[in-house]
């Protein structure tokens, strides 16, 4: 999608905190992907963690790190993840579902599709 859209929108990923620490769930995938990430207890531990996170994944689109007060998560329920829209009226236009069984990519899309032809005028998507 961002490749689709990004010339006409801003994609962002928002890293909140740790879905699977080593001192929390625990999940066989971490374990094949020699990965062991402690839960942060400092903003500063949580930008590295998001950092290697960022690297790992390969993001090709800017990334904000929430606090470890969880502030934004908590404010827009995005635990463990959750996409959202956010129109070019400043209004939140899509909101999934909670991650990961109502992570649904397409929906987004879709979404997406009729902000850009709102925003281009096209009424046939509205």
């Amino acid at each position: 999608m961002a490749e689709r859209y990004g010339d006409r929108v801003h994609f962002l990923v928002v890293y909140i905190r740790e879905a699977h620490p080593e001192d929390g769930w625990i999940i066989p995938e971490n374990r094949r992907s020699g990965l062991a990430v402690h839960e942060p207890t400092t903003d500063e531990e949580r930008r590295g963690v998001a950092s290697t996170c960022a690297a790992n994944l390969r993001l090709r689109m800017p990334m904000v790190v929430d606090g470890v007060d969880n502030a934004v998560a908590s404010t827009y329920g995005g635990w463990p993840d959750r996409l959202y829209l956010i129109g070019q009226d400043g209004v939140i236009a899509f909101q999934g579902g909670e991650g990961p069984f109502e992570f649904k990519p397409d929906a987004l899309e879709r979404a997406l599709e009729r902000e850009v032809a709102v925003v281009a005028g096209d009424t046939a998507l509205r």
